[in-house]
């Protein structure tokens, strides 16, 4: 059985890395759509206030966290009406929100359910932005246990 996954932020090139990808990989038994929501490299739990703990109150916390939630999941709700309406979603599909950082995340969920291929859109930044700012699909390329497709923004 074929199992892929789309690693999605909700993005118009993420939708489209999705569509783009799935279209070349039909049939497919089943589809697993993720959004990884970061909540260390996105989170205001540290600043530069020369203070020793966190200054956000455990209520806070809990409410930033509802918050990237919130918003991963309207990214894997926007990819997957997309992705249906595009007719690549197959029967069998699996949508959901993880956390943790996204490359490596992204590698140990393909790894835990045995992906065939794994599905990314990539910015096409150069070698210079792309060493400052780091690239998940950089990381994963390097580092998924299975293939992986990634699709680039189309030339305009």
């Amino acid at each position: 059985m074929a199992t892929l996954i789309v690693a999605t932020d909700g993005s118009d090139l993420a939708i489209q890395a999705a569509c783009a990808g799935l279209s070349l990989t039909r049939p497919v038994d089943s589809v697993l759509i993720v959004s990884v929501v970061d909540l260390v490299d996105d989170s205001a739990e540290e600043d530069a206030s020369g203070l020793a703990g966190p200054t956000m109150t455990a209520e806070e916390s809990d409410e930033h966290r509802r918050k990237l939630t919130a918003q991963g999941q309207a990214a894997v709700d926007a990819t997957v009406e997309a992705v249906r309406n595009a007719g690549f979603l197959p029967e069998r599909f699996d949508a959901r929100v993880v956390e943790g950082s996204p490359g490596a995340t992204l590698c140990n969920l393909a790894t835990d359910v045995k992906a065939s291929a794994l599905i990314i859109g990539t910015r096409g930044r150069g070698g210079l932005k792309r060493a400052l700012l780091g690239s998940v699909s950089d990381h994963i390329v390097r580092n998924a246990p299975c293939s992986v497709i990634v699709s680039r923004k189309p030339e305009q």
